[in-house]
C-alpha cells in the first residue's frame, strides 16, 4: 500500500483494482462468472442476470460445478480442464449445459488463471438468446417453405382448372388494361400463343377499341345486373367474340375475368340444333313423353296432352304412363322391359285412354336413355285410329286351323263348332301375346291373365314352345 492509498501488484507499477470494481467489471463483460478451484469447487459466483434461470446461482457457491452440469457437459469440462492446465487449450471457448430446477440453459465459457493458488476464473456468455433466435429463424424458414409449397399447390390446381375448362377465359387488369393470364382456349380464339398475349394490352387485340373506352365498357357491364355480353371483333382474324366480364379484387388490384365465346355461324350450329329439337318437341304432330326409369312422367308435349284429353302438363306430370294405356301395367311393363333390354322398342300397338275414358288406337316407340345422369325412357306415340289397318287383335290363323273350322260348318251345330274351335282361338291369342311382347313370356302371361306355369303348359300343348324359343 502506498502513501497515496493505492495498491500495486508486487513487482509492478500497475495499481491493483479493488474487489468491488473487479466484480463489477467481470459482471459487465460476462453473463455468468465463476471462480473455481482446480478440483471444480465453486469459490465465487457473479451474475448480471436476475431472471428465473439465473436467480438461484448464488446457491452454487461451495458446491462442485459438476453438480449443476448435464452428464455430457461434465465430460467436456474434465477434458477442457485437463488440456487447459497442460497449457494446450487456453483460448478456445467451451459450451456447457447447466441444469437448474429441471431447466437447462447453455453457457459458453472461457477459462483464465487467477493468482498462484491455481484457482480459475471462467467467464460465461448466455447462449439462450442466440438459440432462441436460431429457433425463430428455423421456424420462419419452415413457415416460408410451407407457404411456398402451399402456393405451388394452389398455382398447380389453378393452372389445371384453367386448361381443363372448356370455356375461353382471360384475366385483365382493370386499371392497366393488360392481360395477366389466359388459358389455351382463349389464346386460340385470339389468334396468338399464350406467351405472346401475356402482358399485352387487350385494347390492341380488338378492332376499333380504345383502352379507356373498352375498360369502362367492360367495367360497367361487369357491375350491372344485365347478363347480356358485349361483342368484340379480333383485329387479326376478324373473328367476332362474345365477351362476358366479371369484376373482382385480388391483392389490392381490380381484375376482370372475361369469358370469350365464338359467335360466328359455325359456333351456333349446336345452339340451332337444340332450338330445332325444342321446336319439334313443342310443335310436332306425334306425342312425346319423357319418364324416369320406373315409368313416372317427367314431361310431355302438347300432342300428348291432346291425346290424353289433359288440360295442362300438371295433369299428367308425376303420374305413371300406365295410367294412360288400356292394359295399364301390362303395357307399361312390356314397353319398359323390352326397351331397357335392347335399347328401344318400335311400333307397339295398343290404345291410349284419356282422362275422360275416351280411347284411341296408337303405336308406341320406346327408347331407353341409359347414358344420362338419371336413366329415362322416351316414348313417341302416334295416333293410328284413322288408319285403314289398325292394330291386329289376334295372331295369324294358320291354314290348317282355318280349314278345320270350315269343315265343321254344315256338319255340326254352332255350339259344337264353338267348343271344337276353342283351342284355335286360344292358340291365336297366345301367339299374338308372345309376338307383342317380343317373346317375353312373363309379360305375355300377365297380358293374358295367366300364370307363367300355365302359359308354358299351353305353349307345349300347341307346339309353340320350340318356336318361341327360336325366336
Amino acid at each position: 500500500m502506498t502513501s497515496r492509498g493505492q495498491e500495486y501488484w508486487a513487482g509492478s507499477s500497475m495499481p491493483l483494482v479493488s474487489p468491488d470494481i473487479l466484480g463489477k467489471l467481470i459482471a459487465a463483460t460476462s453473463d455468468l462468472a465463476f471462480v473455481i478451484s482446480l478440483h471444480g469447487e465453486v469459490l465465487s459466483v457473479m451474475s448480471k442476470k436476475t431472471g428465473v434461470d439465473f436467480g438461484a446461482v448464488h446457491r452454487w457457491q461451495g458446491r462442485n460445478i459438476r453438480d449443476v452440469l448435464t452428464s455430457e457437459s461434465v465430460d467436456k469440462l474434465d477434458t477442457k480442464l485437463e488440456l487447459f492446465l497442460a497449457g494446450t487449450d487456453c483460448e478456445r471457448p467451451i459450451e456447457l449445459n447447466h441444469v437448474e430446477a429441471s431447466v437447462q440453459f447453455p453457457i459458453q465459457y472461457t477459462f483464465h488463471r487467477l493468482g498462484p493458488d491455481g484457482s480459475l476464473l471462467i467467464l460465461g456468455r448466455d447462449l439462450r438468446p442466440i438459440a432462441e433466435m436460431q429457433q425463430q429463424l428455423v421456424k420462419t424458414q419452415i413457415a416460408l417453405e410451407q407457404d411456398y409449397e402451399q402456393r405451388r399447390d394452389f398455382d398447380t390446381r389453378y393452372r389445371v382448372l384453367m386448361e381443363a375448362s372448356t370455356d375461353a377465359l382471360v384475366f385483365i387488369n382493370a386499371t392497366s388494361g393488360r392481360i395477366t393470364d389466359l388459358n389455351r382456349n382463349a389464346a386460340k380464339l385470339l389468334g396468338a400463343s399464350r406467351d405472346d398475349l401475356m402482358g399485352g394490352a387487350v385494347a390492341q387485340i380488338f378492332d376499333g377499341r380504345r383502352k379507356g373506352e373498352l375498360l369502362e365498357t367492360l367495367h360497367n357491364l361487369a357491375i350491372s345486373d344485365s347478363f347480356a355480353p358485349m361483342e368484340l371483333m379480333v383485329r387479326a382474324s376478324k373473328l367476332t367474340l362474345s365477351v362476358q366480364p366479371s369484376l373482382f379484387r385480388a391483392a389490392g388490384e381490380k381484375l376482370l375475368l372475361c369469358r370469350l365465346e365464338n359467335t360466328d355461324a359455325g359456333s351456333r350450329i349446336g345452339d340451332a340444333f337444340v332450338e330445332d329439337l325444342q321446336s319439334f318437341y313443342e310443335e310436332g304432330v306425334d306425342a312425346i313423353v319423357f319418364t324416369d326409369a320406373s315409368g313416372v312422367i317427367r314431361s310431355a308435349n302438347d300432342s300428348f296432352l291432346t291425346l290424353a284429353d289433359a288440360g295442362h302438363i300438371t295433369n299428367v306430370k308425376g303420374r305413371q304412363i300406365s295410367d294412360f294405356l288400356v292394359r295399364g301395367g301390362v303395357d307399361q311393363k312390356v314397353l319398359l322391359e323390352n326397351a331397357a333390354r335392347t335399347g328401344q322398342m318400335r311400333m307397339y300397338a295398343t290404345k291410349l285412354v284419356g282422362d275422360y275414358d275416351g280411347s284411341r288406337a296408337v303405336e308406341i316407340s320406346a327408347t331407353y336413355l341409359a347414358d344420362t345422369t338419371n336413366s329415362s325412357f322416351v316414348f313417341v306415340i302416334r295416333d293410328t285410329s284413322r288408319a285403314e289397318l289398325g292394330r291386329p287383335t289376334a295372331g295369324p290363323v294358320s291354314d290348317d286351323a282355318a280349314q278345320s273350322v270350315m269343315e265343321l260348318v254344315g256338319n255340326a251345330t254352332l255350339k259344337d263348332i264353338v267348343a271344337d274351335t276353342t283351342d284355335v282361338v286360344e292358340k291365336m291369342c297366345i301367339e299374338t301375346a308372345v309376338e307383342l311382347t317380343g317373346n317375353n313370356r312373363v309379360a305375355a302371361a300377365e297380358m293374358l291373365g295367366l300364370s307363367r306355369q300355365s302359359l308354358y303348359v299351353k305353349l307345349r300343348k300347341f307346339g309353340l314352345l320350340a318356336k318361341s324359343t327360336d325366336e
